[in-house]
């Protein structure tokens, strides 16, 4: 297969042009040619969510993709985030988790954090949407459902991510009466 140049903004970073095979699949060239491994391949069938990333659209909303199923050509142009990208360094080199990340920390949410990076990104994307548009406290756990309902936990730690991102969502005042 051909080589096409590849052009995306990744965790902020421009990245390329770049010669990219044509049918890579995204997470492999996170993987293999960004070293950027913390999207996880667990199926390979776009069925547990563990290869998640977050695009985020010119029009400021954000979404869910999966990297293996998904060309890397399909992300040319794009804004692309991954796990990588949520954490911050400061200049002393101490990391400053974001609140997903945290609240999953403290609340033990993950056993062997295999899924972990896809629910984080899930779960980002729910807290980023309720920012523009606050959750109605009758529908959070349909909105959290539908966010995280798709990804698999082979660890049994659906409760705990379900909670961590509740706990999020309520701490940042996300959640309004109704």
């Amino acid at each position: 297969m051909a080589n096409r140049p590849l052009q995306l903004t990744l965790n902020g970073q421009p990245v390329g042009p770049v010669e990219v095979p044509a049918d890579l699949a995204m997470i492999d060239y996170l993987h293999e040619h960004l070293n950027l491994t913390g999207s996880r391949l667990g199926c390979g069938q776009g069925i547990c969510h563990a290869c998640v990333v977050i695009v985020d659209n010119p029009d400021g909303t954000s979404e869910q993709v999966r990297t293996c199923i998904t060309g890397a050509h399909y992300f040319a142009g794009k804004k692309v985030r991954t796990i990588e990208g949520h954490a911050t360094q400061d200049e002393a080199g101490n990391v400053t988790l974001n609140p997903i990340q945290q609240k999953f920390v403290d609340l033990f949410a993950f056993q062997c954090s295999y899924c972990a990076p896809g629910f984080v990104n899930a779960a980002t994307v729910l807290v980023e949407s309720a920012q523009r548009q606050p959750v109605n406290k009758s529908e959070l756990e349909d909105r959290i459902e539908a966010s995280l309902g798709h990804h698999i936990c082979r660890c049994t730690g659906y409760v705990r991510y379900y909670d961590a991102t509740r706990a999020v969502l309520n701490e940042l005042g996300l959640v309004k009466e109704g």
